[in-house]
């Protein structure tokens, strides 16, 4: 169901390799996290309540059968972008799993049906491309679902093939539905709650009602849930708060208890053997009332966001929360405290990886957008466990990792550079800049005035750092502010913006100091025509060989051979308008990569060979000392690739995960992948051919 090479592309990779007398690995690679991240949304089997199905941002569903290890059962669509807010087992059929689902980046989504308890999926034709945020059965009959979409209600008669609008077409009120509710006793009665007020419908959707009294206006209502021991108690959690009803929703009370703060209840769940006790996930935290809604309780610290919550039916003790960044918090105690439950669960967008080359056990991952469970994680065993190393972070995101020969960690970040030392990270971010200056020499009693260059403090590099790389005792970091190097490990960086070029082929930059040798009144001119010239470049990436250094920015590749000391432009590749990432192997050969695919140049970037790979829309590219191969991956193929010193012969693995950083932990490779972790080649594989 994953996207992969076409079958022309296939056939290629098979004769090629035929040819060139190498073997394609096919293989799944294991994942040995770091576990956690974004979870969606619980369902459990009526006849099983330990069988939990969960969702997730990007079209997966995981399982477990004990709460406490986790598995990727399948995915429910070729779509990376599919979120699953709703899943259900059906009450008629275990074995039958319905999912609602919705899309990151647009209007998008639909309804999915599973007959064989999640393992294989068909999109439903009346529901495609609807983007689906609600979803219920009827408890009455169980043939009877309602969906709530950005155009409205829909609803089924028939288990969920067929589906028919029952909210007014074109209504300007009546749409984005963000919840459903359906009265347990009669299914005609149902509750949805849109992105302005509730509705409420008592014949099956031919006529509607506004239940907004007691509302503040314009309230998005995320949640409706309704007592299924007295149906005329019904809850209602929106932007402004958590709502009340005894009288089937014609008059709602405000309850009081939850901080005004803590506005986005994104679910309310009851306990199933206790009505009283009702628990409200918010995105400051898990509120608790064991008095039907009299008084509430925060359970948990109030960073932690959450978008569902797992009652047990068999012992309401047993807490289940569906969260963002800290993936599944379990309870054992009704929420009195919770620890994580997320082995086999990995949702963290990994940014970063490397080894440490003294201790191939050791692994380092940068992560994005986790906050406090975010920056730096360790594992010092090859996988089996991991911790958070991020004292002094400040919960900034992680762009880059590397490792120097003297085994120095530095962390490139969305503010600045870090080094690890005695436990912290300490910025490492101080810089120099280059100033010209007026000078008044005295030589046999004769006054004249010349320029000079020093360097001097320039504050700390205070931008997003995308690339960190050594040679030769050197430090280099590509960031949002310019290349900037180092020569005392780290303590201070040199450099900033590349500037575009000069007539004398060098940058204008370094020119200035030739103006050391000029008479002032020259000195000021020269200066003028380039501060008219100068053109700041971001960088994306930077690469290091012996005293070559190759940098990249959009559209534009820098070379320098003298440890940055100078720079030229290198064109890019015909045809050629961006390109993403950069690369030097043992050979001194330099490789670009980006939308189009890959490309090597021979002559230090003044022209470009093609790769010749079946692929484009590169999702990586770094040079693996120990395969002595450039290795590549895609966005839009689980393969990766291996290309030799010659840049003519290649061979290629199926990891069956799309990773998008790979390296090797004593000829096996490991990958880094986009957002399910980190996966490791089995060793059987390793050993099946040499490369």
């Amino acid at each position: 169901m994953r996207q992969t090479l076409n079958f022309i592309q296939i056939a290629i990779l098979g004769l090629l390799s035929i040819f060139l007398g190498q073997q394609a690995y096919a293989q799944a690679w294991t994942m040995i996290g770091p576990y956690g991240g974004d979870a969606r949304s619980f369902a459990y089997s009526a006849v099983d309540p330990a069988h939990i199905l969960m969702g997730t941002t990007d079209s997966w569903i995981y399982q477990t059968n004990d709460g406490i290890q986790w598995s990727r059962l399948s995915k429910i669509s070729t779509s990376d972008s599919l979120v699953l807010d709703h899943i259900l087992f059906d009450t008629s059929d275990p074995k039958r799993v319905i999912v609602g689902a919705w899309m990151l980046d647009r209007p998008d989504g639909g309804i999915f049906i599973s007959g064989d308890e999640g393992h294989h999926w068909m999109s439903v034709p009346d529901m495609q491309g609807q983007s689906v945020r609600a979803l219920a059965q009827a408890p009455s009959n169980p043939k009877v679902f309602v969906a709530g979409t950005l155009k409205g209600v829909y609803r089924s008669e028939d288990g969920g093939l067929r589906w028919t609008l029952i909210s007014p077409p074109g209504s300007t009120e009546l749409h984005e539905v963000e919840s459903v509710a359906i009265d347990p006793v009669n299914s005609q009665d149902i509750y949805v709650g849109t992105w302005h007020l509730p509705w409420k419908t008592q014949d099956g959707g031919r006529t509607w009602q506004n239940i907004k009294q007691g509302m503040i206006d314009d309230s998005d209502v995320f949640s409706i849930i309704v007592d299924p021991r007295a149906p005329t108690t019904v809850y209602a959690s929106a932007c402004s708060g958590i709502y009340k009803s005894i009288d089937a929703g014609a008059q709602f009370h405000k309850i009081q208890g939850i901080p005004s703060t803590a506005r986005r209840t994104r679910v309310l769940k009851q306990d199933p053997t206790n009505p009283n006790v009702v628990y409200a996930g918010t995105t400051e935290g898990l509120y608790k009332t064991t008095d039907a809604g009299s008084q509430w309780s925060l359970m948990t610290p109030k960073d932690i966001i959450i978008n569902d919550v797992y009652v047990d039916p068999r012992n309401s003790q047993h807490i289940l929360m569906a969260t963002d960044r800290s993936g599944i918090l379990d309870s054992e105690d009704g929420g009195e405290s919770f620890h994580d439950s997320n082995n086999g669960f990995a949702q963290r967008q990994l940014s970063s990886m490397v080894v440490d080359p003294q201790n191939s056990n050791t692994i380092y991952v940068g992560v994005l957008n986790d906050k406090r469970f975010g920056g730096v994680l360790v594992s010092k065993d090859a996988g089996r466990t991991w911790s958070q190393i991020s004292n002094g972070l400040a919960e900034h995101d992680v762009f880059a990792l590397a490792i120097s020969s003297q085994g120095n960690l530095l962390a490139g970040t969305n503010h600045g550079i870090y080094r690890w030392k005695d436990g912290r990270w300490d910025e490492a971010s101080n810089r120099l800049k280059k100033v010209t200056r007026k000078v008044t020499r005295v030589s046999r009693k004769r006054h004249y005035v010349s320029t000079e260059t020093l360097e001097v403090p320039n504050g700390k590099i205070q931008g997003a750092v995308h690339g960190l790389a050594f040679a030769n005792g050197e430090w280099y970091a590509a960031t949002s502010e310019g290349l900037y190097s180092s020569d005392d490990n780290g303590f201070v960086w040199k450099g900033g913006p590349i500037f575009d070029m000069n007539a004398s082929g060098e940058t204008a930059s370094k020119s200035t100091s030739r103006m050391t040798k000029l008479q002032e009144k020259h000195a000021a001119e020269l200066e003028a025509k380039m501060e008219a010239s100068h053109t700041t470049t971001a960088f994306l990436n930077v690469a290091a060989g012996g005293n070559t250094v190759l940098a990249n920015g959009p559209g534009k590749v820098y070379v320098s051979q003298d440890q940055a000391k100078t720079w030229k432009a290198a064109t890019l590749p015909p045809g050629w308008s961006r390109d993403r990432y950069v690369a030097i192997d043992s050979t001194g050969r330099l490789w670009v990569a980006g939308r189009l695919g890959v490309a090597y140049s021979d002559d230090q970037g003044q022209s470009w060979k093609s790769s010749g790979l079946p692929m484009n829309n590169i999702s990586g590219l770094q040079y693996d000392p120990q395969l002595k191969r450039t290795i590549v991956t895609s966005y839009d193929s689980d393969r990766v690739f291996g290309i030799d010193l010659t840049g003519k012969h290649w061979i290629w693995w199926n990891p069956d995960w799309r990773v998008h950083i790979v390296t090797s932990i004593d000829g096996r490779l490991i990958g880094a992948t986009l957002l399910h972790g980190v996966v490791e080649q089995p060793v059987r594989e390793s050993a099946a051919g040499s490369f």
